[in-house]
């Protein structure tokens, strides 16, 4: 039964982004600004729907001027359940994301900015990342730069916060964010097979490809997710790059920690 119902979510899954994706590449031809952002936060509640992703939001989203979310990192699925409570913002993603079959295209039509590990690349990429700031638009940033099994929160690199700490953006805000999960296919996640059927994560097997993982993920009842926005931080308080990621990352573990005692 289960294999049914997952075959049912994944051909309305597809049949959902063959809806959206020619409008949104219209829309794109003719603006990219805040606009653009709406077809996707929908389409990213629809595929929570579809995959029964619930989440319960704490605190309050930061909207009052531009701002950079940085968010622990558990599964791919952690963005359609971002997006689907925060509409304007771009996410920030390994090069290749874009290079993963339909969720790499889909993420392009979010205006997602791609960066790589090569240190080659590292002035080109930060350009990119400065012309999206300089346009005014929000970031949505892993830090860990990886995913983890969601016990714990991994070191941010710092290098990712020296755009937060240009002269001319000194007004950005940064906002911490953490994403736990509170259940499971029906139950709290105590085993790592547990953990494992939302999380996509490094400590993974080389052989559970995204589509796999997806598959058993659509086999399942879904999962219930806690993101909490913490209080904001103010890029103009900081003048070293590294005491900002270990305030960033002291907020969003004491969030995780505050959600597994709770």
């Amino acid at each position: 039964m289960s294999t049914i119902i997952a075959a049912i979510k994944m051909i309305a899954f597809f049949a959902l982004c063959l809806a959206v994706v020619p409008l949104q590449l219209i829309i794109m031809l003719f603006h990219k600004g805040r606009y653009a952002y709406i077809l996707p936060h929908l389409w990213h509640k629809g595929v929570c729907a579809l995959f029964r992703i619930r989440v319960q939001k704490t605190g309050k989203i930061y909207t009052d001027s531009q701002v950079l979310y940085m968010s622990n990192h558990l599964s791919y699925l952690d963005i359609p359940a971002i997006a689907s409570i925060l509409c304007f913002g771009s996410f920030v993603a390994k090069k290749d994301v874009a290079k993963w079959p339909v969720f790499g295209f889909l993420s392009t039509l979010q205006q997602t900015a791609f960066i790589s590990r090569n240190r080659g690349d590292a002035k080109k990429e930060s350009n990119a990342l400065d012309t999206m700031l300089e346009d005014g638009k929000n970031l949505i940033i892993f830090p860990e730069g990886t995913s983890t099994d969601g016990q714990g929160v991994l070191d941010f690199k710092s290098s990712l916060f020296s755009i937060a700490l240009r002269e001319e953006l000194e007004g950005l805000v940064i906002q911490p964010v953490t994403v736990k999960v509170l259940s499971s296919n029906g139950h709290e996640p105590k085993t790592q097979e547990d953990r494992d059927l939302y999380s996509w994560h490094r400590d993974m097997d080389d052989d559970i490809e995204l589509h796999h993982h997806l598959w058993s993920f659509a086999k399942s009842s879904g999962a219930i997710l806690s993101i909490t926005f913490h209080d904001i931080l103010h890029a103009k308080d900081f003048s070293d790059r590294k005491i900002l990621a270990k305030t960033c990352h002291e907020a969003v573990s004491n969030g995780l920690q505050f959600s597994k005692a709770a």
